[in-house]
């Protein structure tokens, strides 16, 4: 359990530190948030062919409401926690790359349900969107990475054997 707490740590800072270095914020975060508004507004033009993304932001051209997707909205720090925990766990690189393949899927599905819940939450009950925006949903993403993370430690994950065997 201190091997993991350690390296887990470790990874975490290491792959936090990367995330804000300026050239990878202009190159790979800003880019893949506003793939995230282009995303969700193509999913949300099959039910009202009013809304359009333009950079990262999600645009009603209707009511003129608009949200803007941010770093820190996009689901990368929920990433970087589960690939965090995932290299630090004794496994395979075959299981390692599988649970965070599948973790990314399922953090990305969900705040994409985030992201379109929150658009029209800030247009119908902005006291409803505050809530969700700053206690629900960063609870809801936290929440399916810690599911995807048992789930990959029940059925995928299986321990490398220590080279010492274990005394009874």
């Amino acid at each position: 359990m201190l091997r993991f707490t350690g390296v887990f740590f470790a990874i975490l800072l290491l792959l936090f530190g990367v995330e804000m270095i300026n050239t990878v914020q202009e190159r790979f975060i800003l880019p893949f948030t506003a793939a995230i508004a282009s995303v969700s507004a193509a999913i949300v033009t099959f039910f009202d062919t009013n809304v359009f993304a333009i950079g990262n932001r999600l645009y009603h051209s209707v009511t003129g409401f608009s949200v803007s997707i941010e770093p820190g909205c996009n689901g990368v720090e929920a990433t970087i926690i589960l690939i965090a925990a995932i290299l630090a766990f004794r496994s395979t690189l075959k299981q390692k790359i599988t649970g965070i393949l599948a973790g990314f899927i399922a953090i990305q599905v969900l705040n994409l349900a985030r992201v379109i819940s929150l658009f029209y939450l800030g247009q119908w009950k902005t006291d409803v969107f505050t809530f969700a925006h700053l206690y629900l949903w960063p609870v809801l993403i936290m929440l399916d990475v810690l599911l995807v993370l048992v789930v990959w430690l029940r059925y995928i994950a299986h321990p490398e054997p220590d080279e010492t065997p274990a005394a009874i």
